[in-house]
């Protein structure tokens, strides 16, 4: 079924990864694809480089305004969105007091509302068979200290992502919560507390289109959760056992000891 794929964070990282492969049809034939991100003229570069007809969102979705562009469009379009892909957002490392009140507020803003509001404005418009992918991240299974108020974010987007698909599933349309480790893209180019940044990111890199093409694979799949690492998955469930103290104060051990501090 061909239809619109929306990919929101689209002009950069996994985002644009996610356009790469939609663009060379990794979950099925699409109409168009709609790229959602604040800079027109990256979106345009891309436009250019894909086969598929792409239309242009140049949206901030910390405003308002950006969800009744999105809503208005979609009301004018006949094609189903068959895909729906929440990739925006960012975070900062350090202790919660550190991070600037804005930057805490953001990150809420960003990872957590937007997601609420491009799903609110997609789903009528989605069909059987239709998709929701929402980037989550390992964070959000395993709560870290030094990256608070995003493991929290992440939290909200993993569980908000597994009841929907309970609630959606008997009308055929699944949403799977992305749970990568860290990847090489934009999120660290302006990430805080570079210290945490070198402790916390000990636990290695996946690449991108690695995350993607095994993100695609599970929601076509209509699994509700996928993480994309085996280290990491076998982390995951070892955080679900141990109380989460536990849990925090191991991470603080292993990430001194690999730091070499």
């Amino acid at each position: 079924m061909a239809g619109i794929a929306v990919v929101t964070g689209a002009s950069s990282g996994v985002g644009r990864e996610f356009v790469r492969q939609l663009d060379h049809g990794a979950g099925g034939p699409l109409d168009e694809l709609w790229v959602v991100a604040r800079s027109a003229d990256k979106l345009e570069a891309i436009s250019e480089q894909c086969q598929t007809p792409v239309r242009v969102f140049a949206l901030d979705l910390l405003e308002e305004s950006s969800y009744e562009s999105l809503r208005d469009a979609l009301d004018d379009q006949e094609e189903p969105v068959q895909w729906l892909i929440n990739s925006a957002g960012f975070g900062k490392f350090g202790s919660f007091d550190a991070i600037p009140e804005e930057a805490n507020a953001n990150m809420v803003r960003l990872n957590c509302l937007a997601v609420v509001e491009t799903i609110y404005h997609c789903l009528p418009h989605m069909v059987s068979g239709s998709r929701i992918v929402n980037m989550a991240s390992i964070a959000g299974l395993i709560p870290q200290p030094g990256l608070s108020t995003y493991s929290a974010t992440k939290r909200f987007v993993l569980d908000l992502s597994r009841t929907l698909d309970y609630e959606l599933g008997p009308v055929g349309i699944h949403v799977t919560a992305v749970c990568p480790k860290f990847m090489d893209t934009g999120f660290l180019n302006d990430p805080g507390d570079q210290r945490q940044v070198r402790r916390m990111t000990t636990i290695g890199f996946e690449k991108p289109e690695d995350v993607v093409r095994k993100a695609l694979h599970a929601a076509v799949l209509g699994r509700s959760t996928c993480v994309t690492s085996p280290d990491m998955a076998a982390a995951a469930l070892l955080a679900k056992i141990l109380p989460a103290n536990l849990v925090m104060k191991g991470q603080d051990l292993l990430f001194t000891a690999r730091a070499g501090e």
